[in-house]
């Protein structure tokens, strides 16, 4: 069967972090009814594969099982050369139960100390699935390089936006302005592979 999504369709969005929703609202050009898996309540998946589209599947499987509708999930993260790809898809984990990206940055800035490293480039990974209530499910991946610099700086993003300038930018993903990062995002890259292959 050919898997389309329709504009003005009832998405779920398999997230409890506003600030994502908030992006991946942006990203879809607001042409979708988009609901929460926090709003309505769904329980948030243990993420035990070992991948972000993995991760991604599972995530947009569960909320759509749940929900009954057409589910969106995104799997992403700061992945960083010297430290062998970490964070990686434990990003989110280390931030705590809390979600304290503050610390979670401190952290790879230790590490990174620790390391001895000289090397401070990174990547951002997102890779979006779609899945249906009745099993079938599309993923993607984009991804945007750049490097980290420290002190954080900026307050428009989240997660370990504050820390990461990508290629060819004096500010970080913190500083600049949410137009201009949805126009290189990893997620935005993600987004241009799922349009082209369900929209």
């Amino acid at each position: 069967m050919a898997l389309t999504l329709h504009p003005g369709a009832r998405l779920v969005v398999a997230t409890h972090n506003p600030g994502k929703a908030r992006e991946l609202a942006e990203i879809l050009e607001n042409r979708f009814e988009l609901v929460t898996a926090g709003a309505l309540g769904l329980a948030e998946p243990d993420e035990t594969e070992t991948t972000f589209e993995g991760n991604a599947l599972l995530k947009a499987r569960a909320a759509a099982k749940a929900s009954g509708l057409i589910a969106l999930a995104d799997d992403s993260g700061l992945s960083v050369a010297a430290l062998e790809g970490a964070p990686g898809i434990y990003s989110a984990r280390w931030a705590g139960p809390d979600k304290d990206f503050a610390l979670a940055m401190r952290k790879v800035e230790e590490r990174l100390a620790a390391a001895g490293a000289r090397d401070f480039s990174a990547w951002f990974t997102c890779a979006l699935a779609v899945a249906w209530p009745d099993g079938p499910a599309v993923v993607v991946e984009g991804r945007v390089d750049g490097v980290l610099t420290f002190p954080p700086r900026g307050d428009r993003g989240f997660g370990y936006d504050p820390i990461f300038m990508p290629v060819g930018f004096d500010q970080t993903f913190g500083e600049v302005d949410p137009a201009a990062k949805d126009l290189l995002s990893h997620r935005t890259r993600a987004f241009e592979k799922l349009r082209a292959a369900i929209l």
